[in-house]
């Protein structure tokens, strides 16, 4: 594979703020590449300058081998932007913006419109932008990001403010894209999102990227135990009784039940409900919770993601 995008010791200043502070990544072709990161941590700053929608202070970018500073116009029409809004004419037709937008490139899409079916909107060919959900308008977002058949796609909060279900349609609708053999680089900040889709991602907070890596391998840095919760009913029985359980290093009484801390939930699981026959109560309310992105967040910056 070779790289896409390339940024070296990138720094983005507003006065006194360093809004992207000596930012150095790689993005692969064909790959999904997340950037997580509370707001106002510099992630809409760096993919902007990468957009060539804003000038670095310092350092150098490249987008499929060129300067978003100075060839600009070269990079619009191989890349792809779906902005965090998307503001256009609110009266416009969904087929009347795809056709314009198409309109603005030199070599668009023989036939744009097809992008409607794709993004299942054929049905709102004739509707007024302004009278789309949420989920719409960011179908219709895509679409226009789209209709110049770009090599790498630059998506910046895609699902911000869509329900659950609509955030998983996107998700699908992601995935698809690179099927086609697009590089994705997208902006986040929900956790599961960026586990779900991504290759890599780059953690970033105040500005500085504070982990790079592909989900599975920055969850296992952490080294956090998995945690099996459950209920006892039917019998009296104490904390302590559970700490000789396979793979058990901590338990916990909580409220409702207890919380055995794990290196390995599924064994712990068979020990448990052996455990229970042998020993003569029930179960229920078994769960459990393996280390996640959330995890590796709140480890490197010691606090929840804001948004």
């Amino acid at each position: 594979m070779s790289a896409i995008v390339e940024c070296k010791h990138v720094v983005k200043r507003y006065g006194d703020i360093v809004a992207v502070n000596d930012v150095s990544l790689s993005i692969e072709e064909g790959e999904i590449f997340g950037l997580v990161g509370p707001n106002g941590a510099g992630k809409t700053t760096l993919i902007e300058m990468i957009e060539s929608l804003r000038t670095p202070d310092s350092g150098s970018i490249r987008v499929l081998g060129l300067d978003p500073v100075k060839e600009a116009d070269e990079l619009h029409e191989r890349i792809g932007v779906q902005l965090q809004t998307t503001s256009i004419q609110p009266n416009i037709k969904v087929q009347e913006a795809v056709k314009l937008f198409a309109s603005l490139y030199r070599q668009p899409l023989e036939n744009p419109e097809e992008l409607l079916r794709t993004l299942s909107l054929e049905d709102k060919a004739d509707s007024r932008f302004r009278k789309l959900s949420g989920g719409q308008k960011q179908r219709v977002a895509i679409a226009l990001a789209l209709v110049n058949n770009p090599a790498v796609l630059f998506f910046d909060e895609i699902t911000t403010g869509l329900d659950p279900q609509a955030r998983r349609n996107m998700w699908e609708i992601v995935k698809a894209i690179r099927a086609q053999g697009k590089t994705i680089f997208l902006t986040t900040h929900y956790m599961e999102e960026a586990e779900e889709l991504c290759d890599r991602v780059g953690v970033i907070d105040y500005g500085q990227i504070i982990a790079l890596d592909t989900p599975k391998n920055l969850v296992s840095s952490l080294g956090a135990e998995s945690k099996v919760f459950f209920q006892v009913e039917d019998k009296d029985i104490a904390a302590a009784e559970f700490k000789g359980l396979l793979a058990v290093s901590r338990v916990e009484k909580v409220e409702d039940g207890f919380v055995l801390y794990t290196k390995d939930d599924n064994a712990t699981l068979q020990e448990l409900v052996r455990f229970a026959d042998k020993q003569g109560f029930r179960l229920s309310n078994i769960r459990t919770e393996i280390p996640n992105l959330d995890d590796v967040f709140l480890a490197l910056t010691g606090r929840e993601m804001r948004e």
